[in-house]
């Protein structure tokens, strides 16, 4: 696939945001935008727990379908879900019927309720914390973005301190991405950033 395409609508933009209907809106309007809140960030790293193994594709068309399951990814209220809400979401054909995942959903909830009861807002300041330093380069290629940085490693070791599970260098990478702590947008890409340029 090219890194990047232009569009019948004049635009140009990464080559995966033309792989689905789906991804185009994603891509203009979700990936790579700052995020900022501790429920959305949660919801965003259950997700990508349950994207692990899977193309996104298939995570993204499941969203609406999990966010009804685990109770639009309230920090207290999955952080409350007991054996028979594990029960209830593995007979759930609209998700990723998959307890590891489950069980570390809601383990991580746990832990973000832990965090967020302590101080509103610390789970964005942790993630946000590990952001690197603003790049002045945009990849050139899929090739030249890496699967994980230390900063992603970094972020990785601070959740896995605090009980969060599933959350290895690669999974807090592409929350890194979509959460706009980097921009992996390629160059040429509208929303692209800086020069083309190696990483």
């Amino acid at each position: 696939m090219d890194a990047t395409i232009t569009s019948a609508d004049g635009i140009t933009r990464c080559g995966w945001a033309h792989s689905a209907a789906e991804m185009l809106p994603y891509h203009d309007d979700e990936w790579g935008r700052p995020l900022h809140g501790d429920q959305p960030l949660f919801e965003k790293l259950c997700l990508e727990t349950f994207q692990s193994g899977l193309s996104w594709i298939t995570i993204l068309r499941k969203r609406e379908a999990f966010r009804a399951a685990f109770a639009s990814f309230d920090i207290d209220r999955v952080a409350s879900f007991d054996d028979s809400d594990v029960e209830r979401l593995l007979s759930d054909a609209r998700i990723v019927r998959n307890r590891a995942k489950i069980t570390a959903s809601i383990e991580n909830a746990r832990a973000t309720k832990t965090l967020v009861d302590a101080q509103p807002g610390a789970l964005d300041d942790l993630l946000w914390g590990f952001a690197p330093p603003r790049r002045t380069v945009a990849p050139v290629s899929y090739a030249s973005i890496p699967a994980s940085t230390p900063f992603s490693a970094a972020a990785s070791v601070a959740l896995k301190k605090l009980g969060y599970r599933f959350v290895g260098p690669t999974t807090i990478y592409a929350l890194m991405q979509y959460a706009g702590l980097v921009n992996d947008h390629a160059a040429g890409c509208h929303l692209a950033v800086g020069e083309p340029g190696a990483l």
